[in-house]
C-alpha cells in the first residue's frame, strides 16, 4: 500500500511549523537583540546561530559551510523522497516526511540566513541540552520512529 501522501503531509506540516515558529522567534519576539527567555523552568528560547550541522559540529568550514551544508541536506531530502515511495507503512511514511521537512526547514535557513536558527533550549537538575528548533525535533523524532519500526517483529517473506 502507498503511503506517500501521508509522508507528504507530514513533510509540509513540519516544514510550515518549522518556518513559523522561526518567523516569530526572529520577527514577533526579535530574539537576536533579546538573546534568552525564561519560558518555564525547564525551557528558555535562547538565540543561536548554528553554522554547523547538529551541535554545531562543522562549524568551522567557514562561509562555504552553508553551501556545502545545504546541499549535502537536499541530497538526502531526495532520498527520502524514493524512500518516501516505497514506505509499506504509514508510521514509516510519516517518519521520512518529518525528517525531510525538518531538512528542508534547515536548508532554507542556510540559504536564507547562511546559519540555521536555533532557539529551544531544554534544561533541568544542572543538566543542559544543546540549543535546537522545530525542525531538528521533528528529525530525531522521525529517525526514532523509523529505529521503532526497524526492531517490530515483521512477517516472514515465503520464498517462492
Amino acid at each position: 500500500m502507498n503511503h506517500m501522501r501521508s509522508g507528504l503531509v507530514a513533510s509540509a506540516v513540519v516544514l510550515a511549523a518549522d518556518q513559523a515558529s522561526k518567523a516569530w522567534i526572529l520577527d514577533g519576539l526579535d530574539l537576536p537583540s533579546v538573546g534568552s527567555v525564561a519560558v518555564l523552568p525547564f525551557l528558555n528560547f535562547t538565540m543561536v546561530w548554528n553554522k554547523g550541522v547538529t551541535f554545531g559540529l562543522l562549524g568551522g568550514l567557514g562561509d562555504a559551510a552553508a553551501w556545502v551544508l545545504g546541499g549535502v541536506a537536499v541530497l538526502v531530502v531526495v532520498a527520502l523522497f524514493l524512500w518516501l515511495r516505497r514506505a509499506e507503512s504509514r508510521m514509516v511514511a510519516v517518519a521520512l516526511g518529518a525528517i525531510a521537512g525538518g531538512a528542508v526547514g534547515n536548508v532554507i535557513d542556510r540559504a536564507r540566513f547562511g546559519a540555521v536558527v536555533d532557539f529551544l533550549h531544554a534544561h533541568a537538575f544542572g543538566f543542559s541540552w544543546y540549543v535546537f528548533n522545530v525542525a531538528d525535533a521533528a528529525i530525531v523524532c522521525g529517525v526514532a520512529a523509523l529505529v521503532l519500526d526497524s526492531l517490530r517483529s515483521k512477517p516472514a517473506v515465503q520464498p517462492d
